[in-house]
């Protein structure tokens, strides 16, 4: 299948400067190639130490696996550069608040932060729709970074691939 084009332009962050904007910003230049695959455009990093360990987008519909979002397969990826499935100390970033699936899995691996740009009223689990990271009896509890870091470039992404998406059902 071609890709597909997307109307906004890559990121490019700055190696100056390491802060939540540079990671949320390689974040986000995987949501686009998401797009140019015709995926969801949600993307995400996983930073230890300043550096990307990890870095994927959704691949649900390419992959027919409804478990491949973006922060799965980065969390595999993470664990197994490191070798180690608890991710203590690590950082997610990720476009778009996660799902249930997504959050279970960053509070078991046991990463230290979680920040995502776009909330999500009706899927999120750090948050949004509940706040799984609150469960009275866990073990293990994430820090929370919710919405402002990219949040506006990022909703405008996923609303764009929404828009497209209906225009190209009409027809």
């Amino acid at each position: 299948m071609p890709e597909a084009t997307c109307p906004f332009e890559k990121r490019f962050p700055s190696q100056l400067s390491r802060d939540d904007a540079f990671f949320m910003s390689a974040a986000y230049n995987q949501a686009i190639d998401a797009w140019r695959k015709d995926e969801v455009p949600i993307g995400a990093v996983i930073e230890m130490g300043g550096e990307i360990v990890a870095s994927a987008h959704n691949a649900v519909e390419g992959s027919h696996d409804p478990t491949a979002h973006a922060e799965m397969l980065a969390l595999t990826q993470a664990a197994a550069k490191l070798g180690d499935w608890r991710l203590e100390g690590a950082t997610v970033y990720v476009t778009k608040e996660p799902c249930p699936m997504c959050s279970g899995a960053m509070v078991m691996s046991r990463v230290k932060r979680v920040c995502y740009a776009v909330p999500d009223p009706k899927m999120g689990c750090l948050g949004g729709a509940m706040d799984l990271n609150g469960l009275p009896r866990a073990n293990h509890r994430l820090e929370i970074t919710a919405g402002g870091v990219l949040e506006a470039e990022c909703r405008e992404l996923l609303q764009g691939f929404f828009r497209t998406k209906r225009k190209e059902e009409e027809i």
